[in-house]
Formats: structure tokens, sequence, C-alpha cells
């Protein structure tokens, strides 16, 4: 038997049907992937553990229905293996796949009664009777001729055994998926008849036009290869329709061109079958003009391949890899590249409240004010003076039919290109004036940052492509936020995690060591790595403007100094004198035009510059903390453990069993010793709480941005020493209010080099170095996160030892092999995550983006930070 070829659309629900025995769990097992089948046998399983508890059967659907629900709804193919013979069963399949705008497809195994009986007879766990069989092959058989009317796009039958071998599963794109054609394109916004106007645009495009003998325009051409692409809407209300579609059906058909329908083609092909339509909005002068034209067989076969062209066209199209998407009156993202009756008049219609308002027009809801998605979407429908982009989304109908302009778009350079109108074709029953616009670039929403249906976000980025967010993630950042953080216009940025390095064989009583950051490294093929200092303090974004004035009205002191979370370090006025000292040590240190750009004298108050920095003391943000737990701490085992000493020294001399204790408590004592001076190292004396910055120090390491006004850049691409440069210039300008970050250059390929660098940390976090907190290991040339063997960290933390018993507890060090086993993956799994969202703030604030957009990312980093990942690494 020759081969039976079965299509199926890439994203649909599959739904076999067939009597038990019929073969569907084989069939299911040959044509598709293990995951994308569900099958109700199992189902039964996991919810009774028997597949044959038919007592389980309402309760295994349940699960079956929600497995092939979210499965539809991530854009999954999905495959129901269950006998579905009954019709409430398939109703139920086909509501499901309409509720995830996808395709329902039958393939109906309609093998004979004895082949079924025979293959369960094979098999012990099927004994049922016959009965059963016939009861489901009956129900089958009435239900061949209704498969289409109750929903299913497509239906194979296989009616033996020898055409089931035979199938072989096609899977076939949906005619919307051209995410493999890259263009380049020129997307046209409605023309209404406008023939004139648009040959006038294709010129200015660039293309060639094709005329016939009679000098009509039939067809255009790019030298360069591009391709228009008319987003609908072609036809009425202008003085040549026949002429536009005549060279618009010219360049589809040529392949110079592709196209979407618009509603006014929808309603033209109803008028063209003869259906009744309201012959108004401008259809009565394209009926007209198609009756004007003289030759009857002409005007017969025009009509016909009008009717034919407009009818095969898709609602949307999904080009350039899902970068752009293309729809006449727009399409939210979750409907992008699906398959139903909801998705084809959204991207006909819109989004409208079924209401009309006091023209008669629809009221249409404004779906691209709340659009998030990462295609640009290209549409047109709703005549507007001015192009804007809102949201990633741009409406190209500009209104040229009414007396406005014909535009387009050059995709993927993003150029707009347009032409006046020759005249106003047609009156508006609406005036063609400029809407408000919805939404300000600075106005944020709950929205940016909390999914609507509670099922968590996503935020794409460059570095590591999409970032989840679960819902219950940001319902807790969203409390930080409100509640405690800075004025959220100046919250730009909000610094990643950090992974510690693991230890090595050769220190044991080390937990973290050097050289397991040079290993880890040297292991994904990076070995040109800079060591920091790592200051004791806490970590602060410095945002400051040249000018007190430069970032008003969200700030009256000239910018802002947050901690990782997007809280205040202090009050006004010390933030104020904070800010002041970071402005004139930049002009001191002539950073300001450098970095910024030299603009005009008028510009100068809005320069700004955006640092990542160490705010030290650590006591100056934590003494509360201090006060609460280690001095607690320390103070009470200092007046416990002295006196348990002399206690068991003295039960001891009695004759007393009490060695071990006495040992115990001893070597405690020490520990308790140890702990408070760790701590101690770390909180120097500050004007803080009497209002002054005295004894207060900024450390800064990063230049994160800078900027004038609205314009932004980044200096990602510069590699550690640069940034530590910068650094120092702001250190030589101010000593008093800046520390400078020692640092040393390592060779993670050369042992010597390796050595030179364990010698340096070890001298830093012991009594040379006055027992620092350690050192910080980063790729020097700034991190990608991919290397030329694996994924790299932006920078592994190597803390002391001592330093670690106010982490750890002051007795850790008894505890080294099991805290040697403390899983670090989850934790550099974060910090590879927030250090990605990081860097895709910084660059939607360089880009211009939206300040809701630059949100999305900062916000992401407040919400990971609730993620359940040990506090202690």
């Amino acid at each position: 038997m020759s081969e039976r070829v079965l299509e199926v659309p890439d994203l649909s629900l599959v739904v076999l049907v067939g009597a038990s025995g019929s073969g569907k769990s084989t069939f299911a097992a040959q044509h598709f992937g293990p995951f994308e089948v569900v099958s109700s046998d199992h189902c039964r399983g996991l919810v009774a553990d028997d597949v044959n508890d038919q007592a389980a059967t309402s309760d295994a659907f349940d699960v079956l229905h929600h497995i092939a629900g979210v499965r539809l709804r991530r854009g999954n193919l999905t495959v129901v293996d269950a006998t579905n013979v009954q019709s409430d069963a398939r109703r139920q399949l086909v509501a499901l796949a309409r509720e995830h705008d996808v395709l329902p497809v039958a393939v109906v195994l309609d093998l004979p009664e004895r082949v079924c009986l025979e293959r369960n007879a094979a098999r012990p766990d099927r004994d049922f009777g016959a009965h059963v069989v016939k009861r489901h092959r009956d129900a089958l058989r009435r239900s061949l001729r209704s498969l289409r009317r109750e929903g299913f796009r497509t239906v194979h039958v296989l009616s033996s055994v020898e055409e089931m071998a035979a199938a072989r599963v096609v899977r076939t794109p949906l005619r919307s998926d051209l995410r493999g054609d890259h263009g380049p394109f020129d997307v046209i916004g409605d023309v209404h008849g406008c023939r004139s106007e648009l040959e006038t645009l294709l010129g200015e495009l660039g293309y060639a036009v094709t005329r016939d003998e009679r000098g009509r325009p039939v067809d255009a051409a790019h030298p360069e290869g591009r391709r228009a692409v008319f987003l609908g809407d072609l036809v009425d209300r202008g003085p040549d329709t026949p002429g536009v579609l005549r060279l618009a059906m010219g360049m589809v058909e040529a392949g110079h061109a592709l196209a979407v329908p618009g509603n006014h083609e929808a309603k033209l092909v109803r008028a063209l079958d003869g259906r009744d339509v309201s012959v108004t909005h401008g259809l009565e002068t394209t009926l007209a003009q198609i009756a004007a034209i003289e030759d009857d067989d002409e005007r017969r076969a025009f009509r016909e391949r009008v009717r034919a062209f407009a009818d095969g066209l898709v609602s949307h199209l999904v080009l350039d890899g899902g970068k752009l998407v293309v729809a006449h009156a727009g399409l939210r993202e979750s409907y992008h590249n699906r398959a139903s009756g909801r998705v084809r008049s959204f991207a006909l219609y819109g989004d409208t409240t079924g209401e009309s308002d006091e023209f008669g027009l629809p009221v249409r809801l404004d779906w691209a004010r709340d659009y998030r998605g990462s295609a640009t979407v290209l549409y047109g429908h709703v005549p507007t003076p001015e192009l804007e982009w809102v949201n990633g989304t741009l409406c190209l109908d500009t209104g040229v039919v009414f007396g406005g302009r014909l535009s387009a778009l050059r995709w993927p350079e993003r150029e707009t290109v347009q032409v006046p109108a020759e005249a106003v074709h047609y009156e508006p029953v609406r005036p063609l004036v400029a809407e408000q616009p919805v939404r300000d670039d600075d106005d944020l929403a709950l929205t940016d940052v909390v999914s609507v249906d509670g099922q968590g976000r996503g935020v794409e980025t460059r570095l590591a492509g999409r970032v989840a967010v679960a819902a219950e993630q940001a319902a807790g950042a969203l409390e930080v936020m409100s509640r405690f953080a800075v004025d959220p216009h100046l919250l730009w940025y909000l610094p990643a995690t950090m992974a510690p390095a693991g230890g090595w064989a050769e220190a044991p009583d080390l937990l973290e060591h050097p050289q397991g950051a040079f290993e880890a490294y040297r292991k994904v093929g990076v070995t040109d790595l800079l060591c920091e200092e790592k200051h004791m303090g806490s970590r602060a974004v410095v945002l400051v403007a040249r000018s007190r004035e430069g970032l008003r009205p969200w700030s009256s002191a000239g910018g802002v100094v947050h901690t990782r979370t997007g809280r205040s370090f202090f009050g006004e006025e010390l933030t104020v004198a904070l800010l002041d000292g970071v402005r004139a040590a930049a002009e001191r240190a002539g950073l300001w035009d450098e970095l910024c750009g030299s603009p005009s004298s008028a510009a100068r108050e809005e320069q700004w510059l955006l640092l990542d920095a160490e705010l030290l003391p650590w006591s100056a943000k934590a003494e509360e903390l201090l006060r609460g737990q280690y001095a607690a701490v320390g103070a009470a085992a200092r007046a416990a453990l002295p006196a348990a000493v002399v206690v068991l020294e003295q039960a001891a001399a009695r004759g007393q069993d009490v060695g071990a204790l006495l040992e115990r408590t001893r070597r405690r004592e020490v520990d308790a010793a140890a702990f408070t001076e760790a701590y101690r190292r770390y909180v120097w004396p500050t004007g803080v709480g009497e209002g002054r910055l005295d004894g207060v120090r900024l450390a800064p390491f990063q230049v994160l941005a800078a900027g004038t006004g609205g314009g932004a850049g980044t200096f990602g691409d510069r590699d550690h020493g640069w940034h530590l440069a910068v650094a120092d210039r702001l250190v030589e300008a101010d000593p008093q209010l800046f520390r400078t970050t020692r640092r040393l250059r390592v060779d993670a390929a050369d042992a010597a080099s390796c050595g030179a660098g364990t010698t340096w940390w070890t001298e830093l976090t012991g009594a040379a170095g006055q027992w620092g907190e350690g050192m910080v290991v980063k790729p020097f040339a700034g991190a990608a996160l991919r290397g030329p063997k694996g994924v790299v960290q932006p920078g592994m933390k190597v803390r002391g030892a001592e330093y670690l018993r106010l982490v750890y507890g002051p007795g850790y060090t008894r505890d080294l092999e099991r805290l040697k086993q403390r899983q670090l993956g989850r934790k550099r799994s974060l910090a590879l995550r927030e250090h990605a969202l990081g860097v895709e703030s910084l660059a939607r604030l360089a880009d211009g983006e939206p300040l809701w957009r630059v949100h999305e990312a900062v916000f992401a980093v407040l919400a990971l930070e609730s993620e359940p990942v040990d506090p202690r690494l």
C-alpha cells in the first residue's frame, strides 16, 4: 500500500478516536513524542494507581483536560489518547482547542471489530467483554459523518491495519507562520482605493512599477529584493479600488508582496457572494467601480479573482523569526500564530466593546496600551494623523483617503516613509484628529510587573533569553517597591546577587578559596581575571545629576543613593550632602563631559551618572543588625562562657568526668572572642546618627551608565580595568569621601599567577590586610555569560575565614565537612539571571525605551530575591 500522509498543524490538538483495541496508543507512540501524548489510561493511573479503574474516569479526564490545556497555552502540540467515541467527550476537547485558539484535528482509527477484539484478548489487563468494543464501534460509526460539524478542521480516517502501517504524520506550519521569512519588508498601511498615492509611495520605497498594455499598474518589484506587506483595507472609499487591487494582487501573485485582509475586504467578499450586507462606509464606491468595468467577461473574471484573493488571505502573519507580526487591526500576544474565529475577528476588527460611539462607529478598546509582547506589531484599521509607537506597536493607517497620508515602515530598519494624499477622497464620519496619548512613557502600571492571570511573567533579556518571574515572587517585590523604595522614576537599576567560590582540596580548612574561583573560570575557557578587594560595606547604587535641579521633579537632591532592594540609604539631608560630594568630585575629575558628552550650556544641569559602589562602613546601614544580633550574641557569649569554664574547671578538680565538655566550652569561648573581633573590625564611628557624613566612605567600582536628559549610554563593553580607573579619579579628586578598590590581575592558566592571587587574598583577609572581607574574582573583559566552553559567572566572591564567622556562626570551622556540601547551583543560577536583568534594564534605558520597560527588568531582579536560596551563600 502506498504511503498515507496525514497533515497535522504544528500547533494543534490532535484527538485520537477509536474503539478499545484499535491501536491508538501504539499509533501515538510511533508518530508523536512521549511528552506530546496525554493518555486517559495514564491519567487514571495518576489519580487511582490503576489504569483500568473506571470509577476514576471523571477525575482522570479532569487531569487530562488540565494537562492538555497547559500544553496548548504554552504553544505545544498535544495529542489526546482516549477512545473519544462519544460526542460529548469530543465536544469538550473541541472547546478546549477553541479556548486556546488552536485547530482541533481528529485521527480516526476505524479498524474492524475483529481486529480490536483479537488485540484485547492478547492483553491480560483488558478483561472486559466483547460488548464494550461493539458499543465503541457503533458509537464511532454514528460519529464519522458529524466530526466536521462538531468543529474538527481536519479529519483523517484509517480503516485498516494496512492503512495504519502506511500512515506518516507530517507537521505543517500554520498559514500565518512565516517566521522563516526574514524580509526585508516594506509594510504599508490602509490604502482604501488610493491607487495614485500607492504608486507614489512604492516609488519612494524604490519599487519599479510594471504596467499592462493599457498602462495600468499590475506589479511592482524592488531591485534589492525587498517585498511589500499590505495591512489590509486596500478597498473602498477611494477613487480607484480596482486599480489598487490589480496592483496589489499582481505583486502578491508575483511574490513581490504579502498581504493580510482588512475588515473591508471581509465585507467585500460577502457582498460578492451575494450575501445581505450593508452597502455603506465605502463599499458602495467599490461595487460601483467594479460594475463600471465595461467588458462583461473582464468584469466577471475580475470579480472572481478579487473574491478568491481576498477570501484566501490569512488573518495575520508572523515574520522574521517571530520578531514581526502584521495584522489589520493589531493582535494581542496570546493570539500570535494561533488560529480560531476570535483570532481572525480580533485581527480584522480589533478589540471592541460591542457598543457604538456618537458617530455610529464601534467603540474600540486600546489593546496596544496593554501590549507587552516581544514581537513588534504593525497594524492599521483606525486612522491616526501621526505615527506613534506604543509599547512596540505602530499603527500605519494615517488616513490617506480622508486627506491624510499613506504610510509605510521599512523593516528591519524601522524607518517610516510617507506620501501626502492628493485630495480628500472621502469625508470621514469621525474627524481625523489626534487622540490624546493613552499613556506617557513615564507612567507606571501594576500590570507591567504583575500578571493579570496569576501565571507570573517573563522578561526577555539580551544575555539570557526569557527570565521567568513567578506570581508569588512578584507579590513580595511589589510590597517592597511600593512601600519602601525610592521614587520609581529614578530606580533604573538593581545590582545582581553574587555566588561564592567553592573550596580547594589542598586547603581543607577553608570553606572558600581563590583557587576554587580560578578553576571554575578556567573550566569555561576564561583565564584573564581581575581580583577586586571586597569592601565590608553595603552595596549602593548612586544616581547623581550635575546639578541639584537635574532630576526634578522626582528628586530635590539631584539624585538618589539606594540599596540593593531600592531603599534610600539616608534621609534627605544626608543624601543631599553625599550627592553634593559626588558631583563635586566628578567635576574635579573631569568626568561629566567625558562620560555624558559635551552638551550645550543649557543642558549641562541635565547630565547624570549612574555608579555601582560599596558604602562604608557596614555599620552606617546595618547598625540595628549589629546591635540586635551580632553584638547581642557576642555579649551573651562573653558573659556566659567564661563563667561556664570556671564552673567546669572546678568540677574537673573535684574529679568529675567533664573533660570533654570543658574542652568544647573552652573552644566555644575562643570562637566567641573571634566572632566579636570579626564584627568589630567592620565598624567605625560615623556622624550619621547626628546628621553628618563624617566617617562615611564610598568605594565605586563600575560606571553603569551616563547621559544627558533623555539620552543615555552604558559602558558594559568596557573592561573592569577601565571602570576602576574612573573610580581612581574620583578617589584622587576627594580622598576623604572615596575609597580605592585594590585589585590584582590574574592569569588563571598560569600557576604562578594563581599563586600570587592566592597570596594577595591571604594578605587581604589576614592581619596584614586588617582582616578584610575577601575579594571578588571577575572576567577582566566583563561578563557575556557565555565563554568558549560554557556559562560564565559575572563574578565570584571569595570570603575570608574570619569574616565567614559572621555568616555561619562563631564555631563554623568545626562544621566544615557539612558546609562544603552546600548546594551552590541555585545561587549561581540566580546570579546569572539577575545579572542578565541588570544588563537588560541598562540597555533599555540607553535605547530610550519607556520607563515601564526599564522597570520590567528592575522589578524582576527584586522579585527573584525572594527565591528560596540560602541567604548565607
